[in-house]
């Protein structure tokens, strides 16, 4: 597989990010000739891929086609791969996003909607396991994370907190068990 770029790895990150994996705008300072060589290297090798805008969701153009129509760019699910991020928690993701506005539509309040940020989690890293932990039909400990993965317990502590619960939206609660101390668990839906 051809080595990614900091500047492909970007693009890709932020349009996992986005909903329909969609890959403009581009990053703040590419632009012209630079803009035009990253994304032909991306397309070339299938990370990226053109598609008719739509123009009534104000999607950002990457290029006019000269008959009142543009194209966008999007991201493959093998551009997604190259970065780590399987298509299948990018589409979910975004299919999660997609449906936010239509709950607030209906009445549902805004905080009660998981504010979501980041599309997926690496597979392998020590996050993608912490999940994969509170997922656990009894949940896991405070202790059993310091174990596993050799966090000291404030750090597994700011970890639930901030990255899983505020930046990803995670609902993880929490209960106090006599022998085990306070257990987090991930329900899955």
């Amino acid at each position: 597989m051809p080595k990614i770029t900091d500047t492909q790895s970007i693009i890709l990150t932020r349009a996992a990010s986005r909903p329909g994996n969609l890959a403009m705008p581009l990053p703040d300072g590419l632009a012209g000739a630079a803009a035009k060589m990253a994304v032909a290297k991306m397309i070339e090798r299938g990370w990226l891929e053109e598609v008719d805008a739509n123009l009534r969701r104000n999607e950002p153009l990457w290029r006019e086609t000269g008959d009142g129509h543009g194209t966008t760019l999007i991201a493959t699910n093998a551009g997604l791969e190259a970065i780590g991020i399987d298509p299948v928690v990018a589409s979910t993701v975004s299919n999660v996003r997609k449906a936010a506005p239509a709950e607030k539509a209906a009445g549902v309040a805004a905080d009660d909607t998981p504010g979501l940020k980041l599309a997926s989690i690496r597979q392998g890293t020590k996050q993608a396991l912490l999940i994969e932990m509170l997922q656990r039909p009894g949940g896991v400990s405070i202790q059993e994370i310091v174990n596993e993965l050799g966090w000291l317990p404030h750090t597994a502590r700011g970890v639930i907190s901030g990255a899983l619960k505020k930046k990803l939206g995670l609902a993880i609660t929490s209960e106090k068990h006599s022998e085990r101390g306070t257990v987090y668990k991930l329900d899955v839906a």
